[in-house]
């Protein structure tokens, strides 16, 4: 698939071990939950794709829900990021 459009996961491909669950927005990002909690993106950066201004809050993530655009995490403190 397009790279812009998530179907390129080759810049997180060593970082997708033990994933628990992925979510995927409506417009080519997708997320994943590892199992560790920690949370790794890829695709449209204006989509969901980059996580990085929220990373270091990506701990103990329990669930991840996406939108269109967007995604939410919900943490094991029942947090939202």
């Amino acid at each position: 698939g397009s790279p812009k459009h998530g179907g390129d996961c080759s810049a997180v491909q060593t970082q997708l071990r033990n994933v628990q669950q992925i979510q995927a927005t409506a417009y080519g990002a997708f997320a994943a939950i590892l199992a560790n909690g920690s949370v790794v993106a890829w695709g449209d950066r204006d989509r969901g794709g980059d996580c990085y201004a929220v990373q270091t809050h990506l701990q103990k993530v329990k669930q991840i829900q996406a939108t269109d655009e967007a995604f939410a995490a919900i943490l094991a403190d029942g947090s939202v990021v």
